[in-house]
């Protein structure tokens, strides 16, 4: 019996998962590198910019899922950039902090 690989592995295919995965991954490492259980404690760190890198990458993957035609799959896909523009957001925020 062969089981499918799920489209998360495979590069080349479009992956709306990859990239909430990627996103969502990279502002948690970022919170935690900005030592954010404790809030006496916050402060930037430079390998801040490796998380918003890859941000960046998840915010291109979710890109490559959008459809040229409008629709509520469209829609969707909107409000997840818009998600991952408000993560991109956060984590510059930490890395500026002083």
């Amino acid at each position: 019996m062969v089981l499918p690989r799920s489209s998360i592995f495979r590069l080349r295919h479009k992956s709306l998962a990859r990239g909430v995965v990627l996103s969502l991954g990279a502002f948690m490492v970022s919170l935690r590198l900005a030592g954010f259980p404790y809030i006496e404690n916050l402060h930037g760190s430079r390998w801040q910019l490796v998380a918003l890198l890859f941000a960046l990458l998840g915010m291109g993957e979710t890109i490559r899922c959008l459809d040229r035609k409008w629709s509520l799959y469209h829609a969707g896909v909107l409000i997840l950039l818009y998600t991952n523009l408000m993560i991109l957001a956060l984590i510059v925020l930490l890395v500026a902090y002083p």
